[in-house]
C-alpha cells in the first residue's frame, strides 16, 4: 500500500495482456469485493461512517454506496457491449449520486447486500464469457473505444480501491 489516501493501492493500471489467469484474478477480485466491503464496515459506528476517508473526500459511508452504484453502471455497459456492436455507454455524474438522499444513508448494508447481489449475477455472466466475448468494446464517455477485458480490471481494481480506503482510515484511526 502506498501512503496516497486517497489511492492506497496506487492509480489504476490495466493488465500488459488478459491471459485466462489474468481473467480468472480478476474475476475473483469482482467476486470478492462485496465480502471485503462487509469486513472494512464491520463494527463501524454511525459516527465513523460519516467521517471522510481522507481530507476533502467522500465520508465512508458515501464510499460504501458509491460501489454498488458505480458497478451497477459497469454491469450494465458490459451487458450492453455482449448485446450491441459498440455501444455508447451511458456517463454519470458520480459525485452527484454520492449527494443523493440514498447515498448519505447511515444504512451501508443495504449497499454491502446491493453488491452482493449485483456480483454474484456478474460474476456468472463473466465466467460464462469467451476471450473473444472479453475483445469486445464500448465507447466509454471519458476513455473512448474500451474492450471488456479493460472494464474488468478496472472493475476488479475499483472495489480493492475503495476497501483499502476505508482499510487505510480504520489503521490511520486505529478503529
Amino acid at each position: 500500500m502506498t501512503t496516497d489516501p486517497q489511492y492506497p493501492i496506487g492509480r489504476f493500471t490495466p493488465p500488459a495482456t488478459f491471459t485466462a489467469d489474468v481473467r480468472a484474478r480478476l474475476i475473483a477480485d469482482i467476486e470478492a469485493a462485496p465480502a471485503a466491503l462487509a469486513a472494512v464496515l464491520r463494527g463501524l459506528t454511525v459516527d465513523q461512517l460519516r467521517t471522510p476517508y481522507r481530507e476533502g473526500g467522500w465520508m465512508v459511508k458515501q464510499v460504501a454506496h458509491h460501489l454498488p452504484d458505480s458497478h451497477i453502471n459497469a454491469y450494465v455497459r458490459f451487458r450492453r457491449t455482449l448485446t450491441e456492436d459498440e455501444p455508447t455507454a451511458v456517463g454519470y455524474r458520480q459525485a452527484k449520486w454520492a449527494e443523493l438522499v440514498d447515498a448519505e444513508s447511515d444504512d451501508v448494508q443495504m449497499s454491502v447486500d446491493l453488491l452482493t447481489a449485483l456480483h454474484r449475477r456478474w460474476v456468472i455472466l463473466l465466467r460464462s464469457l469467451t476471450a473473444e466475448q472479453l475483445e469486445r468494446r464500448f465507447v466509454h464517455p471519458d476513455r473512448g473505444l474500451m474492450p471488456l477485458d479493460q472494464l474488468l480490471a478496472l472493475y476488479s481494481w475499483h472495489g480493492r480501491h475503495h476497501v483499502a480506503q476505508i482499510a487505510a482510515l480504520r489503521e490511520r484511526e486505529g478503529w
